[in-house]
């Protein structure tokens, strides 16, 4: 029965012009080659597996291969689009946007190997795009939390000193094998292959950095030559960022001080970079320690100016632990010990001048 229908069919495809050789051809290519989870999978493999690479494969992975499953590319309209984005609620505006550049790269790159006509995201609205974040932490709330931090466990409280000591990025500290560090030199040689614009970066460590990492060595003189310095118990690396800025968060809040407005670890990068303005240190040794490819090291002075800026980043980040001590040398809510001397001064002048004056005044007055 079943063989009789499948010549009925084939007869009718080749009365109507229909070649069934091509017909099957062209319902295995939407099936398994235009299929969106394969399709997807491939443009994945364009894309590298750092920085961008990473978000596509997260977006991917989270909001469109769950949603779109196996539907061809070439049936994906605007509306399925616009669906996945409605379903991503309306603050997390930094998603929504991610979300469809992933999206529009997909259907361009799908495009230009001709496997669509058109992108389906064309003429569609970008969604808007997020508010830079600017949030600067007082020298008391960064002195908090750094005290705060030794409550917060044996590898998020480190990463957090060594993220305010160094002003390096989340990831690249997480992630800081032993390989990379010169204890010897205090040099920490992040390699270009971890650094988020790929460029290889040379980080003076200075007394503070130096302090946590000798923390992580135990009783042990000398540091390891090799090995994640943030390892779980489990031989990874430490991932839990989330939860042990929570434990930050919950040691501040019973220290009997005003709240501290709300903050993420990023903005202690942002943070220690105007620290090093308010110390006076120049902008171009500032983004050097920073590895910012931005600024001064952009354009014609990027390609000309060559200077590695390594004594000043030395300097600059020896006078910053400096500070921190400062900082961090008196009570939870104090005022960093140089200012409080300077007030106490100050106040203590208003004082005799206040006498001195009243001496001077006429008795009936």
């Amino acid at each position: 029965m079943l063989a009789r229908e499948e010549a009925e069919r084939l007869a009718l495809s080749v009365a109507q012009g229909i070649d069934p050789n091509a017909a099957d051809l062209e319902r295995r290519r939407l099936a398994i080659d235009l299929a969106f989870e394969p399709y997807a999978a491939r443009f994945q493999k364009t894309c590298g597996d750092r920085g961008w690479g990473k978000m596509v494969e997260r977006t991917l992975r989270l909001h469109l291969t769950p949603h779109f499953k196996r539907k061809p590319i070439n049936t994906i309209t605007r509306s399925n689009i616009a669906a996945v984005l409605d379903a991503i609620p309306q603050e997390q505006l930094a998603l929504r946007r991610n979300t469809f550049a992933v999206l529009r790269k997909l259907f361009r790159w799908a495009a230009g190997r001709g496997d669509i006509d058109r992108s389906p995201c064309d003429g569609m609205e970008t969604p808007k795009a997020v508010t830079p974040r600017d949030r600067v932490l007082s020298e008391v709330e960064l002195a908090r939390v750094w005290r705060a931090s030794e409550h917060a466990g044996k590898l998020f409280g480190p990463i957090v000193r060594l993220l305010i000591a160094t002003g390096q990025r989340r990831e690249e500290v997480s992630g800081l094998d032993w390989s990379e560090l010169d204890q010897s030199s205090k040099m920490w040689t992040l390699p270009k292959e971890r650094a988020k614009n790929a460029t290889a970066h040379l980080v003076p460590l200075n007394a503070s950095a130096v302090e946590v990492l000798a923390s992580m060595c135990g009783t042990a003189s000398e540091w390891p030559r090799q090995g994640l310095v943030f390892k779980t118990s489990g031989g990874k690396r430490f991932i839990a960022h989330s939860k042990g800025k929570q434990q930050i968060d919950a040691v501040i809040s019973k220290d009997e001080l005003p709240a501290i407005p709300p903050w993420r670890l990023h903005d202690l990068r942002r943070t220690v970079a105007t620290g090093f303005q308010r110390l006076g240190i120049r902008f171009e040794v500032t983004e050097a320690i920073l590895n910012h490819l931005s600024g001064s090291k952009a354009g014609v002075a990027g390609t000309y100016q060559r200077h590695d800026w390594l004594p000043e980043k030395r300097d600059a980040l020896e006078r910053w632990a400096n500070h921190l001590r400062g900082l961090t040398a008196g009570a939870p809510g104090d005022t960093a010990p140089q200012e409080a001397s300077d007030l106490q001064r100050a106040f203590e002048r208003g004082m005799q001048l206040g006498v001195e004056l009243g001496k001077s005044l006429p008795r009936n007055m």
